[in-house]
């Protein structure tokens, strides 16, 4: 399958409003930089916002803007100050909900924060999303699965990278571990976003950057929200290290099962390579995550440990929202998607497969 660069590695096309406050937003950006209406921010009022559809889509907008923009947006409007105030507003709310979702954490000692992270991982109750697609989903539902997915895998490790010039010694020598494994280590067929892009291929979806955005709910907007409020805020790299640090201690078993799912589906191992990669890798990342990375920051800047805990377990917690989401959607035999925004199918790819049972169809 051939496609153009620019849809695989260049800006998205803006997506389509989910509220008033994401409509004005996306009518702006069309334009010239200048001041958003005063009091644009007071239509945010939620009362859920890791579920709220306009405030996360907002914020999604918002952050886009410092990774690879929008097709057709001017790049002043990455610093203008009224999207910031705009984001800003949005931030508070969404900061407030996921530390009250989050609640109280035990305290740790600098000398025990990987100890504690650990107490955090073992504390987590969430459903066991990867042991659904293990043995029970559908081709269907793996599909819908990877159309969440690819709004992070397709960036992957890039919002961890935002921590890399606000850390140094021992702390940003295991991150730089970490993210050469997470870009391949310079080789672009080695990368995790491309090795991603190739699963999402075998499954004949489209394979450009964010080309799921407007199929893919509020909540799984918030998984990646919270990865860039943690990255784009200073004062919040330690959340953003202990955030990584969770990912790559609940990684290695799930993205197992994740290729045995696909596998059992008879996939190729070009679909599975992506998860395969993973298991190998995460196992090590882990160590390197709790003691060198999360661990030598704690030892150059000790006040840091209770955020290092409180990015796991948001982490852990925004996460476990993302999987009972699914799994409640597929328990009734419905879709997980938003409805009337269906899976984008590339014609010109078919899902890569052998025998695949009838009732996996």
């Amino acid at each position: 399958m051939s496609e153009s660069p620019d849809r695989r590695y260049g800006s998205a096309p803006l997506p389509q409003p989910r509220g008033p406050v994401s409509a004005a937003l996306l009518d702006a950006l069309r334009e010239a930089p200048h001041d958003l209406p005063a009091g644009l921010g007071d239509g945010l009022d939620p009362a859920d916002p890791l579920t709220d559809e306009d405030l996360q889509l907002t914020l999604f907008c918002c952050y886009e803007l410092h990774y690879r923009s929008w097709q057709g947006v001017d790049e002043g409007w990455e610093w203008q100050p009224s999207l910031l105030a705009l984001r800003a507003y949005a931030e508070r709310h969404f900061e407030a909900a996921v530390r009250a979702l989050v609640g109280p954490l035990p305290a740790a000692l600098p000398g025990g924060v990987p100890a504690a992270l650990a107490e955090v991982v073992a504390a987590d109750d969430g459903p066991s999303l990867a042991g659904y697609l293990q043995r029970r989903a559908s081709l269907t539902q793996f599909r819908e699965f990877v159309t969440h997915r690819s709004i992070y895998h397709l960036r992957e490790a890039d919002p961890h990278s935002w921590a890399l010039p606000r850390l140094g010694g021992p702390a940003k020598a295991a991150l730089v571990e970490i993210q050469m494994d997470e870009y391949g280590n310079g080789r672009l067929d080695r990368m995790h976003a491309e090795l991603f892009r190739v699963t999402l291929g075998r499954l004949g979806l489209d394979t450009g950057y964010a080309a799921h955005l407007d199929a893919v709910p509020a909540v799984t907007l918030a998984t990646n929200n919270l990865m860039s409020l943690f990255g784009l805020h200073r004062r919040l790299r330690g959340a953003l290290l202990g955030h990584l640090a969770a990912y790559e201690m609940t990684s290695s078993l799930p993205n197992r099962r994740y290729g045995n799912g696909l596998r059992r589906l008879g996939l190729d191992e070009a679909a599975t390579r992506f998860y395969d990669e993973h298991v190998e890798a995460d196992a090590v990342h882990e160590q390197i995550a709790a003691h060198d990375m999360c661990g030598g920051l704690v030892r150059v800047e000790p006040g840091l440990a209770p955020d290092v805990l409180f990015g796991a377990a948001a982490a852990l917690a925004v996460d476990r929202r993302f999987a009972t989401h699914l799994l409640d959607a597929w328990t009734v035999g419905r879709t997980s998607l938003r409805t009337g925004a269906p899976i984008r199918i590339d014609l010109r790819e078919r899902p890569r497969t052998g025998d695949v049972p009838a009732a996996a169809a």
